[in-house]
């Protein structure tokens, strides 16, 4: 009987072994297993970027895990854990830190600002949940990625959900942003810029055919007026990364731009691109001073380059877009250069050094004209489609009324959340400095109107 008894308990053991496998994840995270009639599984991405709602995100992770992740953000590891919104979990997810050398500033240990490093000290840093996690989930109201920024540099709140607005109200294809509350094991960890992420679900929805190849911060042409390496376009490419994939729309029209002349630079760019939306990119962009964006040519000793932005391919059309990315150290140079890295020396479509490197800025980096770059420079030719544009941006979205007016909503959307953040943490923005930063911005939006 003992025997007989022994051996039925030890299935039973095993039993409940099996199940709490098929129930977790190694890493002990319960996995969640939808029924179908899910909010997330069946509302579209409209309804998560609601401007009239501020989400608030639950994150979950074993202590270890999130441990582990603050011992060393910069190393952007994913780890496991979960994410409730508005009633609903979805589990597992893939969670970690995020960001390039900016996102990092003040907010972890190392003393190097410049090669970020060492363990978490802010309170918040940009965070990347991705929703279609080994298989697991597909689809989170139609987006495989959430990413929030801190704006932990933006004393504003509003850089990133402003001026991608911008961009969007004039054609441009942008993400889409509003703000998020974020808790992190129950405890509240901050506001957030909820970004939409540009990827194949990006495409699908703001393209005739959304099927392309989609790349990041590859410019088609290098520096010194040749074409760029099929490697680093692979190595650029978010989408269709297949062994093999065809990347001769871009490749083309790069080397159309190289092969023409002066006279025929702006007929490769109306074949190519489409002229409103490129021209609207570029007004809203230098009415911003986005200057941490394309049209900022970053040199080193050997090359000269630009960052935080997009290329598709559209391949029914064989046109090219660009695509705006990263706006957190936007407007902050309309009045003066307060940014000691990032101010473009030239006005648009301006040259300077015969087209070789310079100094420029407090902090004497070199950088390049953009419109020494053909594409760029070929853009710049219309003027009278810029002027045009430029108007339309003035006085419409940009207009003090509509733009003033829509920053007082959002604060006023925000305010609560931005007051219950400094009561809890002390590197949080106290209402104040908070109110002083958006009196500055419209004061940098009226300038820029006038200017």
């Amino acid at each position: 009987m003992n025997k007989i008894y022994i051996t039925y308990i030890s299935l039973i053991l095993t039993l409940v072994a099996c199940n709490k496998n098929e129930s977790f994840t190694s890493s002990g995270v319960e996995i969640v297993i939808p029924n179908g009639h899910e909010k997330y599984l069946n509302q579209p991405s409209d309804s998560l970027f609601n401007q009239n709602i501020l989400p608030v995100f639950e994150i979950n992770l074993p202590e270890n895990a999130l441990a582990y992740i603050n011992s060393n953000p910069t190393a952007e590891e994913y780890v496991e854990g979960s994410l409730t919104y508005d009633g609903e979990t979805i589990s597992p997810i893939g969670i970690r830190y995020k960001g390039s050398v900016g996102a990092f500033v003040n907010g972890v240990s190392g003393e190097d600002w410049s090669n970020p490093s060492g363990e978490k000290t802010a309170t918040k840093l940009s965070m990347k949940f991705k929703i279609n996690w080994r298989g697991y989930h597909s689809s989170f109201y139609n987006q495989k990625t959430i990413q929030l920024h801190s704006m932990n540099l933006d004393p504003t709140q509003m850089h990133d959900r402003l001026g991608y607005w911008l961009f969007r109200q004039m054609g441009v294809p942008a993400p889409r942003s509003i703000h998020a509350q974020l808790y992190i094991n129950g405890e509240y960890n901050g506001l957030f810029s909820f970004i939409e992420q540009i990827d194949e679900k990006f495409t699908a929805l703001n393209f005739s055919d959304g099927s392309g190849n989609l790349y990041k911060e590859v410019w088609p042409i290098k520096s010194n007026n040749t074409i760029q390496t099929n490697r680093k376009f692979y190595e650029g490419l978010i989408t269709n990364r297949e062994s093999g994939t065809n990347n001769n729309i871009i490749k083309t029209f790069a080397q159309n731009i190289i092969n023409a002349n002066d006279s025929e630079i702006q007929s490769v760019i109306n074949n190519n691109m489409d002229i409103n939306q490129t021209i609207a990119l570029a007004v809203v962009d230098r009415a911003i001073r986005n200057d941490d964006g394309p049209f900022h040519w970053y040199c080193d000793w050997v090359n000269c380059e630009p960052h935080n932005f997009y290329w598709y391919e559209n391949p029914t059309t064989n046109k090219v877009h660009l695509i705006p990315w990263d706006l957190d150290n936007a407007f902050e140079n309309i009045i003066t250069n307060t940014n000691p890295v990032t101010p473009i020396a030239d006005n648009w479509g301006d040259t300077t050094n015969n087209c070789q490197p310079f100094e420029f800025g407090e902090w004497g980096i070199y950088q390049k004209s953009a419109a020494c770059d053909r594409i760029i420079g070929g853009i710049a030719r219309y003027k009278n489609e810029y002027q045009v544009l430029k108007d339309s941006l003035i006085n419409g979205p940009m207009s003090e009324q509509i733009v003033n007016t829509l920053i007082d909503q959002w604060s006023n959307q925000i305010n609560d959340a931005t007051n219950q953040a400094n009561q809890i943490h002390s590197d949080a923005i106290d209402l104040i400095e908070w109110s002083n930063a958006l009196n500055d911005l419209k004061n940098q939006l009226e300038f820029s109107r006038n200017n």
